[in-house]
């Protein structure tokens, strides 16, 4: 008999569940389907066994869709009952006699939240957020002010800020920030990236800009203001690429508090990073006068001249004079520090600027033979120093002495990038002297290097001379065409132009066209003509597009609008029409990344209807 009951009991237990699951089943149908006087029913019964918030949320949705007022208010009297902690359901049940035109029950339900803001600043802030999750800012104001007033010493600014920016007044939403870092300095970055998301600073002349600069700038100018509204107006300047108006600030703040000169080099490897050289060289010139007893004068050294190297080495906008003084100052500062292997960098760069870009090559391989001589290099730097020689005199012409430098490398680090480099770049002498099929051996290793780049080039190498060796009988035009890369490493560029030129007039027809075309375009890269660059690129995808070399070009096109000429919407339109031209490029994800950068938005996905 009891077995019986047990079935019995489970039996019903399992139809009433079952009952109520084809119930919310209908319910969910009709009211997704807007049928909220079939869906109301059904929720009716759900909501008497289970009044649970999610299921009173369509139950009461459902009443007021079908103007049923009478069971809304009775249903959401009872659920504000069972659950009186539930501040944002209070404010719900005061707007439900807002809409029925209640208006003294409304303000009641309203003033009753409102008393119970106390001296505890944590209620505050939760009456806060539910007046606002409705909607209601004008009370929300009331409970912040009210807050305020009865716990003084909690700083309710972050919800000041987050108010004034819902009601749209930026300025107040800035103060408030700005306010709150006297009292939390530490607080800087996250306020910092609060104002960026909430605001424009890109623009000197935007209102939002102006005001936050007029507020900061009338900060530190009061007596014995913190030091934190000095650094927020650098920040600001940085965000508006105001460099030099950085720079004047970190300069005047750093001589006020008689610093080490730290923020103003901070503020200089910034500039290097946005390619502002020139005010980049002015941080690191300051750092260096205020005296070698100071503990970033050797890194600001260092700095200076690594921004001499990277603006000349990126920009490739120079003249002789500029190479000249540059080549002066590595060498006055070789005669501050000395040569050894804590300058072994300095040196290292110092070489590479006198042989690819002051003509100075036979000095250059005598500076880096002293390095390599220098006691206390590490093997790494032994095999940089000999990298650097190998490259020097591939330049001038002895690639046999570059290609012997090479193997040692490749042999002493075998497993390593920069022996893979090696190898790869040795590959590269043999195929300068037309040993295509030594130098497709070693490429086809180098294709499974860890090493993508180096993998990538070794694999585009080799498909050049698979595609075109042999297309003629003699091999001229791919010896030409090699003899014109060797001669761009070397810098000739007028003769391995002439070279190229002189495949195109004997061989019209030659599959090497494209690759002349982008060969051209690199050297003019190389020289700082980004003009004649693009015109090249722009040539290739005119009349090759279909090309393996199609999509390198563009991507080159969208680079040098977005890096050199800067060019922000041609840089777009370039990395779009890649994305859509070339859906297999190896540069697809690169020129995602790109787009989103350049639009702002890095954090969101792009489909290919926005692109």
């Amino acid at each position: 008999m009891k077995n019986i009951l047990v079935i019995v009991f489970c039996f019903l237990s399992y139809f009433s569940w079952s009952q109520t699951e084809t119930d919310l089943q209908l319910a969910q149908y009709y009211y997704t389907n807007g049928e909220f006087d079939k869906a109301v029913m059904y929720y009716e019964k759900i909501y008497s066994n289970d009044p649970s918030k999610i299921v009173f949320n369509r139950y009461y949705e459902c009443l007021v869709e079908v103007k049923d007022f009478k069971t809304a208010e009775k249903v959401i009297k009872k659920q504000v009952s069972l659950n009186r902690g539930d501040i944002e359901l209070r404010v719900t049940f005061a707007q439900f006699y807002e809409e029925i035109n209640e208006g003294a029950k409304a303000k009641k339900i309203y003033d009753e939240i409102i008393d119970e803001v106390n001296n505890n600043p944590g209620y505050t802030i939760q009456l806060y957020q539910a007046f606002v999750a409705r909607g209601k800012f004008d009370f929300a104001k009331i409970c912040l002010d009210k807050g305020r007033k009865l716990a003084p010493s909690y700083p309710f600014n972050f919800q000041y800020a987050d108010y004034y920016s819902l009601i749209g007044n930026k300025s107040e939403m800035m103060r408030e920030y700005v306010e709150y870092l006297e009292l939390q300095p530490s607080m800087k970055e996250s306020i910092q990236l609060a104002i960026n998301s909430r605001v424009d600073l890109s623009k000197s002349d935007g209102p939002d800009f102006i005001s936050l600069k007029e507020l900061l700038i009338a900060k530190t100018q009061k007596p014995n203001s913190p030091l934190i509204y000095s650094d927020m107006l650098i920040w600001l300047f940085v965000q508006n690429q105001n460099f030099n108006g950085a720079f004047v600030q970190a300069q005047a703040l750093d001589k006020r508090i008689q610093g080490d000169g730290s923020r103003v080099f901070e503020l200089g490897l910034v500039c290097v990073e946005n390619k502002s050289y020139e005010v980049a060289r002015k941080c690191f010139d300051y750092v260096i006068t205020l005296g070698s007893n100071q503990p970033l004068y050797f890194e600001a050294q260092k700095s200076l001249l690594n921004t001499r190297f990277m603006e000349i080495t990126t920009n490739r906008a120079y003249s002789s004079q500029e190479i000249s003084a540059t080549i002066q100052d590595y060498n006055e500062a070789l005669e501050r520090l000395g040569k050894t292997r804590f300058t072994f960098q300095i040196m290292l760069e110092l070489a590479h600027i006198k042989a690819f870009y002051g003509n100075q090559i036979t000095e250059a391989i005598n500076l880096l033979n002293y390095v390599l001589q220098l006691p206390g290099l590490t093997d790494m730097q032994k095999a940089q120093a000999k990298m650097q020689l190998a490259d020097v005199n591939v330049l001038g012409g002895d690639i046999w002495e570059a290609s012997l430098l090479y193997m040692q490398i490749d042999a002493d680090f075998k497993f390593e990038q920069i022996g893979n480099e090696a190898k790869f770049k040795n590959a590269r002498v043999f195929y300068f002297d037309g040993e295509f099929d030594f130098a497709q051996g070693q490429l086809n290793v180098l294709k499974e290097s860890t090493s993508k780049m180096i993998a990538n080039d070794a694999l585009q190498l080799s498909v050049m001379i698979t595609d075109n060796y042999g297309l003629d009988s003699n091999y001229q035009a791919m010896l030409w065409f090699a003899s014109a890369e060797r001669l761009i490493e070397q810098h000739k560029y007028d003769s391995a132009f002439v070279l190229f030129d002189s495949i195109q007039i004997n061989f019209p027809m030659h599959a090497l066209a494209d690759e002349i075309l982008f060969r051209k375009g690199k050297a003019m890269e190389q020289q700082g003509k980004w003009n004649e660059a693009l015109n090249y690129y722009s040539d290739l995808l005119k009349f090759h597009a279909d090309d393996i070399l199609g999509d390198d070009a563009l991507f080159r096109m969208a680079d040098i609008e977005e890096n050199q000429l800067v060019n922000k919407e041609k840089a777009l339109e370039y990395y779009k029409r890649l994305m859509i031209d070339f859906k297999g490029s190896l540069f697809s994800t690169e020129a995602r990344n790109r787009i989103r950068f350049l639009r702002g938005d890095a954090n969101i996905e792009l489909d290919s209807e926005e692109l």
